[in-house]
């Protein structure tokens, strides 16, 4: 790198907020599968903290010698309702029990692939897992969840929509957090670094690191520079800058690659805020010039940021995957928290706005009173934008116990805090209880 380059990069770091958000080692159970769930155990206890001994100390010494934040370590694993199929889906939790002892002993931030995907249909332990998840997760403290009702191949599983409604009621009931760890997928990716959503497909290679970057902060600062300017310029800007991110995201993840001994896969592209003040989606969609985020214009705002972000990551680095593009989740992007607490934003909002963004509707608290059938009507509304759109959607919705419109919950850390959104109170249930599944949209025939 030219001088000039280290010295901006630097820059990014200290003043901009930027940093690698995630190290995720993805790691395939598949040859831990055993007939009894102890046997299974032990196997994946192994298997995971021999593969990822090092992962914590690597992610360390590279952020030192390099001066680059890598702020999350983490691991990802088969889909455990596979794992689990073998011994007839007997005691997920234990499961779920071992996980986290892999990670309390590695010392990672989370460990994802408490999933089953049943876009189409249950098999083997699918129900039993899905049925555990409000217990694994209050028991548990590293372990993220999820679930993929849907696809654009199959279509959407209303029958699981109406279950991970329930789902998610029981888990808010369970533990205040286990519903920050729950997301539910339609289209979901095999190679997502980013947490609660992440697991390994069974499609990957048997171990390897993908990167998630980061910088809202260093978008924001770019676009100060062309203030006024036509959205040409606007697009052409974040896509160079989103090109100087993703280089350095190649660079941090072909390095953990060599001294993990293990094969890079993918960065991930997605702009990924946190409640620190100057790293929020929003405030660049504010600095497009809307006064704030959730206005008319906010979502044509976002699609230029979105595309650009990706057409400029494309051509900084060879393997790119996950979910690639900006996240919106409310409780941990300051920008959006004030917009929400000013009236600005709403459900129906933020809904349109999943329509051209990563992922969907994220980290959102609503009253706890809220029926399973509205929630569930909330996935299959998510689901249908991601299935017809050919791209991957989700909901991580938080019932907050003994709360209503307007209170605050809060999470920490990375999580921030959620103010309680309205919902809309006409009900969906004979809508919800109809289950079966609706059919694939004709665009998905493309053999």
């Amino acid at each position: 790198m030219e001088t000039n380059q280290i010295l901006e990069t630097i820059r990014m770091v200290e003043e901009e907020n930027l940093d690698i958000r995630t190290i995720t080692m993805g790691i395939s159970l598949l040859d831990c599968i055993a007939s009894d769930v102890q046997t299974t155990c032990d196997n994946i206890y192994r298997k995971v903290t021999t593969k990822a001994r090092n992962l914590v100390k690597v992610g360390n010494d590279i952020e030192l010698e390099f001066g680059i934040p890598i702020i999350n370590k983490r691991i990802s694993v088969t889909p455990i309702a596979i794992v689990a199929s073998a011994s007839g889906g007997q005691d997920c939790v234990a499961f779920a029990k071992t996980l986290d002892r892999c990670a309390l002993e590695l010392g990672v931030n989370f460990i994802g692939g408490y999933t089953a995907l049943v876009e189409k249909g249950y098999q083997g332990a699918d129900l039993a897992l899905i049925e555990s998840i409000p217990q694994a997760l209050a028991e548990t403290n590293f372990v993220c969840s999820s679930v993929n009702i849907g696809s654009t191949k199959a279509g959407i599983n209303m029958d699981a929509v109406a279950l991970m409604g329930e789902t998610i009621k029981k888990t808010a009931a369970a533990s205040d957090m286990g519903c920050a760890k729950l997301v539910v997928f339609a289209n979901a990716v095999e190679d997502n670094p980013f947490m609660a959503g992440a697991f390994h497909g069974v499609g990957e290679a048997d171990c390897e690191i993908n990167v998630g970057v980061s910088g809202p902060g260093v978008v924001k600062r770019a676009l100060e520079k062309v203030k006024g300017e036509s959205f040409d310029v606007v697009a052409e800007t974040v896509k160079k800058t989103a090109f100087k991110i993703t280089r350095m995201g190649q660079m941090v993840g072909q390095i953990a690659s060599e001294r993990l001994g293990v094969p890079f896969g993918i960065v991930d592209l997605s702009l990924a805020p946190t409640p620190a003040v100057g790293d929020s989606v929003a405030d660049i969609l504010e600095e497009m010039g809307l006064d704030s985020v959730g206005t008319h214009g906010t979502t044509a705002a976002l699609a230029l940021l979105n595309d650009a972000v990706k057409k400029g990551g494309v051509m900084a680095c060879n393997h790119v995957g996950g979910l690639s593009g900006a996240f919106i989740p409310v409780s941990e992007d300051q920008g959006m928290i004030t917009a929400v607490e000013k009236g600005l934003l709403n459900l129906e909002k933020l809904e349109a706005m999943t329509a051209i963004c990563s992922v969907g509707l994220d980290m959102i608290a609503i009253p706890g009173e809220t029926p399973a059938a509205t929630i569930a009507a909330m996935i299959a509304d998510e689901a249908a934008i991601g299935v017809i759109n050919h791209k991957t959607t989700a909901v991580r919705i938080i019932p907050a116990q003994g709360t209503s419109v307007g209170d605050m919950v809060e999470f920490g850390g990375l999580l921030g805090r959620a103010p309680v959104m309205k919902t809309n109170p006409a009900k969906s249930t004979d809508f919800i209880q109809r289950g079966g599944r609706i059919p694939a949209p004709i665009h998905s025939f493309k053999n």
